[in-house]
């Protein structure tokens, strides 16, 4: 009976968390929304700025220019809110961790979302630029440049998430050298068959264009080391952590 409590508890406990993370999403929409048209103008820009001169986007269908920017502002007040979402996990498991655990995974929570951030803005900030000049330098003779909203927005959220996810391989990487599968010696062991296999992910997650593979492979090549290396130290780290536990127990 008490089995079945703690276990309603829990889904109760579930259930508040979810709907306090659905809140703030809501609530960052709602602040957002006024400057929909605002916020879609300035993710277009990578792409205005690379257009021939006179060129535009268009809208092909009859409701793009209103829900295009709509959609954008919902998707940006999730990445947004992504903080208390994590917040809110880190609610939900935090009770079931030792404490040592606690004092390693806290810090991940965190740098998982730094580096989240850093992934869309490094795809915005160049990426974008670079691809985009490059696809436009590439157009036939006579092919006037002009862009779907629609179609810019889905494929500029793809880029968004492709280098969003990317950049949590050091986090991914820690993980996995922290419950040991595997170990720093191990990895550094498969960096080749790392770097063949960052430049196919970029191939698959990015434009079929060379540009935007190696820009996504060289940066998830790097990230591997930075991931190998700090992963060493958080493998250390909870090593020294489960030896003081176990003095602790004996004496």
């Amino acid at each position: 009976m008490s089995d079945a409590n703690s276990l309603i508890s829990h889904l109760i406990e579930l259930r508040s968390r979810i709907l306090k993370a659905l809140l703030s999403v809501l609530v960052v929409f709602l602040c957002l929304a006024y400057f929909a048209q605002d916020l879609y103008q300035l993710l277009a820009l990578p792409l205005l700025e690379s257009l021939p001169e006179n060129a535009s986007m268009i809208a092909t269908d009859v409701a793009s220019p209103f829900f295009a920017p709509f959609k954008l502002t919902l998707v940006l007040s999730f990445f947004i809110a992504i903080p208390y979402v994590l917040y809110q996990v880190w609610g939900f498991v935090a009770p079931g961790l030792y404490r040592n655990e606690k004092k390693l995974v806290a810090p991940l929570l965190l740098s998982s979302t730094l580096l989240f951030y850093a992934g869309m803005a490094f795809a915005y900030f160049v990426v974008f630029p670079i691809a985009f000049a490059f696809f436009n330098s590439v157009a036939p003779e006579g092919v006037t440049v002009s862009t779907d909203i629609s179609s810019y927005l889905n494929f500029v959220l793809k880029l968004f998430f492709a280098f969003g996810v990317s950049f949590e391989i050091p986090i991914a990487i820690i993980l996995l050298c922290w419950t040991g599968v595997t170990d720093a010696k191990s990895l550094r062991a498969k960096r080749p068959y790392v770097v063949v296999g960052a430049f196919i992910l970029g191939m698959l997650l990015t434009p079929p264009d060379i540009i935007s593979q190696t820009l996504l492979a060289i940066p998830m090549w790097f990230l591997f080391e930075v991931g190998v290396i700090v992963g060493g130290l958080y493998a250390g780290k909870t090593k020294q952590s489960d030896d003081e536990s176990v003095e602790n127990v004996s004496e």
